[in-house]
């Protein structure tokens, strides 16, 4: 297994895409725009293949107790979708909330979403 990606909420997307840009050599994906919530982001790469994702959403940031900008996710790299499945399962028998369950998502990653030990968001990858 493998850190696949962080993300992070920022306000203004195109000026975090163009700081890591220009300071620390990131190439960035094309913007994956979800019209329907108005969710908004970019996967930067970066040199050995480390990735970020920069994420902008309005209403989330919007809502009481969730900060403007900041870290959002880890997601893991579990190397198939029957992992993602049985792993899922796994974390919801020993008690751990799935915030997710397994499915495609609009940008096409297959993933699930559970809550850590601090609640913690840890997206499950292939």
């Amino acid at each position: 297994m493998k850190i696949n990606h962080i993300a992070v909420y920022y306000k203004d997307l195109e000026k975090a895409k163009v700081f890591f840009s220009e300071y620390f050599g990131a190439s960035a994906g094309q913007l994956y725009r979800n019209e329907k919530t108005g969710f908004s982001s970019y996967f930067l790469t970066f040199e050995g293949g480390s990735r970020l994702e920069i994420m902008n959403r309005p209403d989330v940031c919007e809502k009481e107790n969730t900060p403007l900008g900041g870290l959002h996710h880890i997601a893991i790299s579990v190397g198939t979708k029957e992992t993602v499945d049985s792993l899922t399962e796994r974390l919801r028998h020993d008690g751990y909330t799935v915030i997710g369950e397994p499915r495609v998502t609009g940008d096409g990653y297959y993933e699930s979403v559970i809550s850590d030990t601090e609640g913690n968001l840890i997206e499950l990858t292939v």
